[in-house]
């Protein structure tokens, strides 16, 4: 169970993050990234990010760029969050895969109509 506060990070944390991956999939060209959950440790010391990436295909790809690109992205976020939070977590980045298991659901209900 999460706190009041770790929630409200969290969120900050979601929105300032999906800002730089709009600027971030620019530079890929092709690919659009969106950040669907931040949870934040209660010492709030590290968050996990999860990451929706579209195309589907492009998803490992992208992924490992982000994960070499982490540092730098936690010091862009540190300059947007620097007056709202004294430190800023440790990101740990994570592939968010519901929307391929949402359209492999789909898919399985399609043809099972079509039957």
């Amino acid at each position: 169970m999460e706190t009041t506060r770790q929630e409200k990070i969290a969120r900050l944390l979601q929105k300032d993050l999906g800002e730089l991956f709009l600027l971030y999939a620019r530079e890929l060209q092709g690919v659009l990234i969106t950040v669907t959950e931040v949870r934040v440790t209660s010492d709030l010391s590290k968050g996990r990010v999860f990451l929706s990436v579209f195309p589907t295909a492009k998803s490992a790809e992208v992924m490992a760029q982000v994960e070499t690109d982490a540092k730098s992205i936690r010091f862009e976020l540190g300059k947007r969050v620097r007056h709202q939070l004294r430190i800023v977590p440790e990101l740990f980045f994570h592939l968010d895969e519901s929307m391929e298991k949402l359209e492999h659901i789909d898919q399985l209900l399609k043809e099972a109509a079509s039957e």
